[in-house]
């Protein structure tokens, strides 16, 4: 079996990537980095994993305890892993991180978007942008993978082949995303306590959202990304917007790019969250407005699963010369 290690275990992310490993032919959980949680049961943090991990603690960080493993899986804080990129890197392990450290391309847009200098700008080209859809070869021959988010990803896949087939100006495109709150992560703060997310419905982050560099980088084209708070514990739903440029058929268009994915569904039915919930699966709908001329599209995912765990396990079975549907699910939970 391949050995994996997970830093950030504790979290919901790193809960996620337990629960889908325990089912995964060839892939074990060989230590679990939890820093908050370190010395506590695994069923003290994940009640819901009790049965699959018997006798699992979580560690506290020691790069020595890599050692033997195959597989390393980074779901932690936002300059976690620059911090810690010669444990992560030097090793040669096979690394998939899901921080936004590594995603961009440069320097310069990294510390645009994020207001701060790049602790190691010589590791950004050598990591490999993680959307299987799109860099599916890349991601086959790679050693350090940065898997995009839950909102890029949502995003991308609802606009990238749009742009590709050149039905859609390049310009003023609007994404409106609505995520659920362990989006937020596990530690609770005033905004994404149950009373203030509870019957409402919040935007942020208005103009300047981090993420939007990703959208741009993806899909070549310049965006402006409201993203939302939903009263729900999981998925995304992006509703784009683009001015088209000409009469189309955008949903055709969706079908044709991802009619040999696995994980992707293209439907007339506008797709809703709750479709995809614990999956890996992405479902898409799109329409052309004769009277606007504009084109809207649509994707919806778990952020906990495609948007996170799920993209993980499914870069790291390409890398690891797998199947990539391993241990992965296009069958959501319903109701």
């Amino acid at each position: 079996m391949i050995r994996a290690a997970i830093l950030g275990a504790s979290g919901y992310v790193g809960g996620e990537l337990m629960r889908l490993i325990a089912c995964h032919p060839a892939i074990e959980v060989g230590v679990a980095f939890g820093a908050s949680n370190a010395g506590q049961p695994v069923s003290a943090v994940h009640p819901h994993l009790a049965l699959a991990y018997p006798g699992m603690s979580f560690a506290a960080w020691d790069p020595a305890l890599l050692k033997g493993c195959d597989l390393i899986l980074a779901a932690l804080p936002h300059g976690e892993t620059q911090r810690l990129a010669d444990e992560l890197v030097g090793p040669g392990i096979p690394f998939v991180d899901l921080g936004a450290d590594f995603r961009l391309d440069s320097a310069a847009e990294f510390e645009l978007w994020y207001g701060e200098q790049h602790a190691r700008p010589e590791l950004l080209g050598k990591f490999t942008y993680g959307l299987p859809e799109f860099f599916r070869d890349r991601i086959k021959g790679a050693k350090l993978v940065a898997a995009p988010g839950c909102y890029p990803t949502a995003a991308s896949l609802a606009l990238r082949p749009l742009v590709e087939a050149g039905a859609i100006e390049t310009k003023g495109i609007i994404v409106d995303a609505a995520s659920g709150v362990s989006g937020a992560g596990r530690a609770a703060n005033a905004g994404t306590h149950f009373c203030a997310v509870d019957g409402s419905f919040r935007a942020y982050g208005l103009t300047k959202h981090r993420h939007t560099a990703e959208m741009e980088m993806t899909t070549g084209a310049e965006v402006l990304f409201t993203p939302h708070l939903m009263a729900a514990s999981r998925g995304i739903l992006a509703t784009c917007y683009a001015r088209a440029t000409g009469p189309c058929d955008p949903l055709a268009i969706l079908h044709q790019a991802y009619s040999a994915e696995p994980f992707v569904h293209v439907g007339e039915t506008p797709p809703e969250t709750k479709w995809a919930t614990g999956s890996n699966a992405a479902f898409l709908s799109a329409r052309y407005d004769e009277r606007t001329g504009t084109v809207v599209a649509l994707a919806a995912i778990d952020n906990l699963g495609k948007g996170a765990a799920g993209q993980m396990i499914q870069c790291a079975n390409l890398m690891l010369g797998l199947d990539e549907g391993a241990g992965l699910t296009n069958m959501g939970v319903y109701p």
